[in-house]
Formats: structure tokens, C-alpha cells, sequence
């Protein structure tokens, strides 16, 4: 699920959860009825689900993110540019909650 460095001093850990492709989503869903809930457990810290929040999935849309040069998966890249990442985004279970009124 998730990868978690030892930690290297107090203030820090290196978290490098592993991101999930569409192939692996749809292997985890063989099998599900058409119809089943799926709800997404946030982790309340890095690689942390003992306590964690529990969402309902809402949607699934491609979000496009410009990145820097050299910026992570585009280390060969000279120029900056622009790519997309297809989100799941995630919304309170349905309940009754008061409102922030901050």
C-alpha cells in the first residue's frame, strides 16, 4: 500500500505512497457488483491507516497540472509543460454534520 522510510530525525519521515493506474484500479474492482459503494479510507498520517477518515467516492475526472522542468517523473525534460493526472475525488459519507461557520 504505502512505503515508509525509517524516520531520519525527528521532524521528518520520506513517504512515497505507491500511486495506483487505472489497470490496477480496475483489477481491484473484478469481481464487485455494478452497484457496490466505494468509499476511500484517508490516512489520518503518512502510510498511517489504523486511524483514518472515511469518504465516499464521487467522481473521477482528469485534472491537467503544469510542472516545472526536471520536476519529478519529467527529470529528462528541459522545458516546463503541462500534464494530466486523472483524480478520484472523494466527498463526506452521508450524515448529518454541523456547519462550519467560520
Amino acid at each position: 500500500m504505502t512505503e515508509t522510510a525509517p524516520v531520519t530525525d525527528s521532524a521528518t519521515i520520506d513517504h512515497s505512497p505507491t500511486v495506483w493506474t487505472a489497470g490496477r484500479l480496475r483489477e481491484a474492482l473484478t469481481g464487485l457488483p455494478d452497484d457496490a459503494l466505494v468509499h476511500v479510507g484517508v490516512a489520518d498520517e503518512p502510510g498511517d491507516f489504523d486511524g483514518y477518515s472515511e469518504y465516499a467516492l464521487v467522481d473521477l475526472a482528469p485534472v491537467e497540472k503544469d510542472y516545472a522542468p526536471g520536476y519529478r517523473d519529467h527529470a529528462q525534460d528541459s522545458a516546463a509543460g503541462t500534464e494530466v493526472e486523472y483524480t478520484l475525488f472523494a466527498d463526506f459519507k452521508a450524515g448529518q454534520y454541523y456547519r462550519d461557520l467560520a
